[in-house]
């Protein structure tokens, strides 16, 4: 089922990226590999936030998951805006939905599962309470108007 195309002002968390000419490929467009980078851009803004770390000491973020739609090819030179919300956070994971943007263009849809381990055993661990209520608080509406489902 595709992602829905939300406006940029729906994400709670907003990123930008420069594009670099190292970004094209032969086809003089951005390299679709790219587009991850850009995802990841926005995934660290949320997630590593050095004055309020949202993983335990003991514990880390690690993918579980990725899925990426293409909507659109990005042209060089200029600069991406990736905006990020929360869409659904379980006990030891998070879904985050993303959208990159260029020019106010949707050129690409993400949503990723992010899963919170411990350092020593590699095995999920539970998100304490501070990092749960931050993360509900950069939840996105679905497409309905209410809130995505916890």
């Amino acid at each position: 089922m595709p992602l829905p195309i939300r406006p940029l002002a729906d994400f709670p968390r907003h990123a930008t990226d420069k594009l670099r000419y190292a970004d094209t490929d032969r086809q003089g467009h951005v390299n679709n590999a790219t587009f991850s980078t850009f995802l990841e851009t926005g995934r660290v803004e949320v997630l590593y936030d050095p004055q309020a770390p949202l993983a335990h000491p003991d514990g880390e973020f690690v993918i579980a998951s990725l899925m990426l739609e293409f909507r659109g090819e990005i042209q060089w030179p200029g600069t991406v805006t990736i905006g990020t919300g929360v869409a659904r956070v379980g006990a030891s994971s998070v879904t985050l939905t993303q959208a990159v943007y260029q020019d106010d263009r949707c050129v690409a849809l993400a949503e990723t599962v992010i899963v919170h381990i411990s350092t020593a055993t590699r095995r999920g661990m539970p998100l304490d309470e501070p990092a749960r209520v931050r993360l509900a608080g950069w939840q996105v509406r679905d497409v309905s108007g209410s809130s995505a489902a916890p």
